[in-house]
């Protein structure tokens, strides 16, 4: 056993390594601008209109929605400030990496920076990524629309487990227990909704991006499109090209869109995201960097 937390200490610390080195941010970063520019080319003659439009409820959600919930679901004690500008940070990670980890790892290190323990802080943003996840299958139930009987089964039937195996170890361990963070079921419906709210900007860019390819689409029809391509977020990929956009492009051109407006909608939307990752998250990594921001002395959290 302990032989097995060694190991893990030993590739955590390496991970950690090449994550945070200068040189891998560099050249992901460089790379993943390269790609998104590159699909640019292939965006057919776009209107830049409707495409701000559906992007400005997105930084809203992006950058204010979900630091709100990773706040609310946070046993840190920091302020809502500190999770705007320590999420905003790791947006940045989290695009140039696959399954968009390095926002997590990010995250984890920031916590860790003021004093969480390593296990706190990996089960909070792991907490995190869960209620977003019920998020998600919540608003696609609130628009009216339902997954495919199979997806939907498995994704409820993963949440239960989930759920049935958190509630045994609270009454047979008790102990165990209380090293992760259990959020009251007051906190946990808010969360619920902030990341609904989120959902739903997406859906507010993605069908921006379409007009602005000079095509439409049902935002029901919509919705069930981008609740299945999550699915494929489960698959590693490089932002702009990864399996999740692959499948939106196939689902939009089921429900209708021509192939080209399909690609180009999805290249737009992965370009946009850069606008505020880098305007927000460079900012505030800039801004800290210079002493803007004085960071709270690393305490026991």
């Amino acid at each position: 056993m302990q032989l097995g937390h060694v190991r893990i200490a030993q590739i955590w610390r390496i991970v950690h390594a090449i994550v945070t080195h200068r040189v891998t941010r560099i050249t992901a970063l460089l790379a993943a601008i390269g790609l998104s520019l590159w699909n640019v080319d292939r965006v057919p003659h776009t209107a830049v209109l409707p495409a701000l439009v559906g992007l400005l409820p997105f930084a809203i959600g992006k950058y204010v929605l979900c630091p709100l919930r990773w706040h609310a679901l946070s046993g840190s004690g920091r302020t809502r400030r500190w999770h705007l500008r320590a999420y905003a940070e790791s947006e940045i990670l989290g695009i140039i990496s696959p399954w968009h980890a390095g926002a997590d790892l990010w995250r984890i290190h920031r916590l860790e920076r003021i004093g969480a323990r390593r296990t706190a802080a990996v089960s909070e943003v792991a907490l995190d990524r869960f209620v977003g996840a019920v998020g998600l299958i919540a608003a696609v139930a609130v628009c009216g629309v339902t997954m495919p009987p199979v997806v939907l089964a498995v994704a409820l039937g993963a949440a239960a487990v989930v759920l049935v195996a958190a509630l045994v170890v609270n009454r047979r361990r008790p102990s165990l227990a209380r090293r992760w963070p259990w959020p009251s079921p007051k906190v946990f419906l808010l969360g619920v909704m902030l990341s609904v709210g989120y959902q739903i900007t997406i859906l507010g860019l993605l069908i921006g991006a379409i007009h602005a390819v000079g095509d439409s689409v049902s935002a029901m029809q919509l919705v069930a499109v981008f609740g299945a391509s999550q699915l494929a977020g489960v698959l590693p990929g490089v932002h702009g090209a990864s399996p999740r956009e692959g499948a939106l492009v196939a689902g939009l051109a089921s429900i209708g869109v021509s192939w080209t407006a399909a690609f180009g909608a999805v290249a737009l939307t992965a370009l946009l995201y850069w606008i505020p990752a880098l305007l927000l998250g460079g900012g505030c990594m800039l801004l800290r960097w210079r002493g803007w921001f004085t960071e709270p002395h690393p305490g026991t959290t």
